[in-house]
Formats: C-alpha cells, structure tokens, sequence
C-alpha cells in the first residue's frame, strides 16, 4: 500500500509563509492568524506546501488509515485553498453568503481572502472545525 505523502513535518510555517509571493502572502498570513484564533492550536506543515491546524487519524470505509489536521490552508498559485475536513454537505446556506468562490469535495478556493464575507468565512471553519473533532 503507497503511504501518504502528506504527513505532518518540522518544517517552519514562518519561513513557508515568508517564501510565499505577494499578493497570496499576506492573504496566507492574514488566514493564519485566523485559523490560529479559530482552531485554538499553532498551525504545522503537512507536506510542503499545506498548513494544518490540529491532529486526528482518520480511517476510511476502506480500513485505510492516515494522520491528518482538522483544517489546513495552502497558497497556491491561482487561489488560497481551505481544506475543510468534513466537505460541504450541509453548507449551502454559508456557502451562497460567502462571496466568490469555488469548492470540490473538500477544497475551497478564494481567488483573494477579500472576495470572502469575514463572518460567514468564520462561521464556515468554526463548523468545519467543531465537526472535524467530534467526528
């Protein structure tokens, strides 16, 4: 069985935000702070690329098994993605007030941390969050 590539590392959020170019830097740090606040734990790399708020194994119907984080952020090129653990079923009133934006299964992407409504954003991550600890 192929191991997850995505694992949590000891590299420095600090010294990742910091390579990042503007202007999806200072989204990425003004998203930091954010997450910070909101998931209540310092942010950790997973992979190179992705920041991670938190820590839980989670098992698949499959009886694979992972390490992941709660919620995570990464910036990339053309957006800021928010990896929301528990997808977006049951968010669709959040979603029509958030502002431009697309999703996938898990994935949401902001073309800029401004074109996202704050409080609605908040409200998103704090119920992605809650329902990422409580399983």
């Amino acid at each position: 069985m192929a191991e997850n590539k995505t694992v949590r590392t000891g590299a420095s959020v600090d010294e990742f935000l910091s390579s990042v170019p503007e202007p999806r830097r200072s989204d990425a740090r003004e998203l930091n702070t954010l997450l910070t606040e909101l998931a209540g734990c310092e942010p950790a790399m997973w992979g190179p690329s992705i920041v991670g708020f938190g820590d839980r194994r989670l098992v698949y119907a499959s009886g694979k098994e992972l390490d992941w984080f709660d919620v995570g952020y990464s910036p990339r090129k053309t957006s800021l993605t928010l990896y929301l653990s528990d997808g977006f079923d049951g968010y669709a009133e959040l979603l029509a007030r958030l502002g431009p934006h697309k999703h996938t299964v898990s994935c949401l992407h902001l073309k800029r941390l401004a074109d996202a409504d704050p409080e609605v954003l908040a409200e998103l991550l704090v119920a992605s969050i809650a329902a990422a600890r409580n399983g």
